[in-house]
């Protein structure tokens, strides 16, 4: 969440989310047939839909952390920036992505040199 609204009432929620494909040699309509797929999602508290950013097949996105485009800006006006396992380079990309429009594309891919564990907690604290 914006850590703005920590403490207060808030809207918008972020999580990962990973499924696992169906398993080999078994058939699903729009499904590969191995692997897993990797999501950053979106949740809004109030109308209780949810917003899907999908990675692909064989990616494994971590936690995001939000960032906020102002200090008083909307709640989701910022940026989710979310490390993703890149299985086809065996590292990890920096992914940014706007909040406003979670299932858009990137607005940036940075390739990183090695592999960024999942796991790894974050957080954005602006500087003065």
């Amino acid at each position: 969440m914006n850590d703005r609204f920590s403490g207060k009432s808030y809207r918008f929620g972020y999580s990962a989310a990973a499924e696992l494909y169906a398993a080999p040699g078994t058939t699903e309509p729009g499904r590969p047939d191995e692997g897993f797929s990797s999501a950053l999602l979106k949740h809004d508290l109030l109308t209780g839909t949810t917003e899907t950013h999908e990675f692909g097949r064989d990616a494994s996105a971590g936690e995001t952390v939000f960032v906020p485009a102002d200090r008083v800006g909307a709640e989701d006006d910022g940026y989710n920036l979310v490390y993703v396992h890149n299985p086809d380079r065996g590292a990890a990309d920096l992914v940014i992505l706007a909040a406003q429009d979670c299932a858009g594309e990137p607005l940036a891919r940075v390739h990183l040199p090695t592999r960024v564990p999942l796991g790894l907690h974050g957080s954005w604290i602006p500087v003065a």
